[in-house]
């Protein structure tokens, strides 16, 4: 069965986009070093990535307007929409949990759910995320979009790495096993 991972950014306090859904923040705290290789080896691993609208719209409209940047991946956007699917953009209305339920049953590498809270919450609900890979950014927010809302019970995880670069720590845990 295939792994899904959860490869995110917030900030110290737990945002994934300031208040206006922004994502400017997602910086280290020098701006010209780079941030380490950290996404160019999970990305090696990926054919998939699900998102929803608003993850999306942002793509298409702010970070990459000019190229779909996942051309070699199948991505799936969740959206209550109805467009036209291209060869590798899937529009869906299937809710998150079930998309990823079916997407986990099919053969290929690793499913990378990409944003937002609406698609990533449901999935961390339901014990469906196998991979979480946070990349905390020395910024507070305040306020904004949450990564974490209410569950209904703790999920148990496991540090299996841990990396900084810029000021960014980025930590990895595995979904721990109920005994361990």
């Amino acid at each position: 069965m295939r792994e899904v991972a959860l490869y995110i950014a917030m900030s110290v306090d737990g945002y994934i986009a300031d208040k206006n859904g922004k994502v400017d923040f997602l910086k280290g705290q020098n701006d010209t070093e780079q941030n380490g290789d950290s996404y160019d080896n999970f990305i090696k691993e990926v054919d998939t990535v699900v998102m929803g609208w608003n993850t999306y719209y942002q793509i298409v409209t702010e970070l990459s307007p000019n190229e779909w940047v996942y051309n070699d991946m199948m991505s799936y956007v969740i959206t209550h929409r109805t467009l036209n699917s291209t060869d590798n953009i899937v529009f869906t209305q299937t809710a998150p949990c079930d998309l990823v339920k079916q997407l986990k049953q099919q053969k290929g590498e690793k499913i990378w759910i990409c944003g937002g809270s609406n698609i990533i919450q449901p999935l961390i609900q339901n014990e469906l995320i196998d991979e979480y890979i946070i990349s905390i950014v020395p910024t507070i927010l305040g306020s904004g979009i949450r990564l974490f809302g209410q569950l209904q019970c703790e999920i148990k995880l496991k540090l299996v790495q841990t990396q900084y670069h810029n000021g960014i720590t980025e930590l990895v845990y595995k979904k721990r096993e109920c005994n361990n």
